[in-house]
């Protein structure tokens, strides 16, 4: 008796998620690929394309809370790494951080007529994850593609976490970091999971809190100080991490 009631309304959230991330991508891709293609930097297609991430994190009830943004120095280029429980990460860190940055993205997409386009022409990076070598020198070289201000963002899991522990980090985002001698800006987004779990469209209304961590620079660095500067950062992003989050409903939302 019970079981039906539960396979409706997660079959409801599914169809209400989907209807909305299609609605909000119809409503802005006109404007966003517009954006792509005049602007020189790609920075106006990236703020338009916070709305696609408001609109979600509205029409679902989720709420983000961001801690120590004071941190962050505006026009700077970060490396920015954090840890990957959930799609909603991508939500919550673009709408909260207050920064440009671009995504690491796969080649794939980079075929999609006029979107593929307009992902490129807005700055974002397209590497081939089958094969490392290729990757890496896609990266370097979309790095040298980049907007005065602008940084990339890394999950540095390579994927979301099954169970919300945070996974050794792979070293991609920390030897671009070490080419280029950006600073790293450790960020920990703790509660997504519970919104939106791996493998799943059924969301759950809630709060999530991005935590973001002293910066750490790396100029002056070199590849023999790369497990140690992986191990600070990791260090950093699982001290601010809170499996337990959100312990209630959190009033300081952003």
């Amino acid at each position: 008796m019970i079981k039906a009631p539960l396979v409706l309304i997660a079959a409801a959230k599914v169809f209400w998620i989907s209807l909305c991330a299609v609605f909000i991508s119809l409503v802005l891709f006109v404007p966003v690929t517009l954006a792509a293609v005049a602007s020189s930097t790609g920075n106006l297609a990236f703020t338009l394309s916070k709305q696609w991430a408001r609109f979600m994190l509205y029409a679902t009830g989720v709420k983000v809370v961001i801690r120590n943004r004071e941190k962050i120095r505006p026009g700077t280029s970060y490396i920015i790494i954090s840890n990957h429980q959930s799609e909603y990460d991508i939500l919550a860190l673009v709408t909260s951080l207050g920064i440009q940055y671009r995504w690491i993205i796969k080649k794939e997409l980079r075929r999609v007529p006029l979107f593929g386009y307009a992902l490129y022409v807005s700055r974002n990076i397209f590497i081939d994850r089958s094969d490392p070598g290729k990757a890496i020198e896609s990266i370097n070289s979309g790095m040298d593609r980049l907007p005065p201000g602008a940084g990339i963002l890394f999950f540095a899991e390579g994927s979301r976490s099954p169970d919300g522990t945070i996974r050794e980090f792979k070293k991609g985002g920390f030897v671009t970091a070490l080419q280029k001698g950006f600073p790293i800006l450790p960020v920990t987004v703790n509660g997504s999971r519970k919104v939106l779990p791996k493998k799943s469209l059924v969301f759950r209304p809630g709060a999530i809190e991005v935590v973001v961590g002293d910066p750490v620079e790396t100029s002056g660095l070199t590849r023999e100080d790369l497990p140690a500067l992986m191990k600070r950062v990791r260090e950093i992003i699982v001290g601010n991490h809170r499996p337990d989050w959100p312990p209630m409903m959190d009033s300081g939302a952003h």
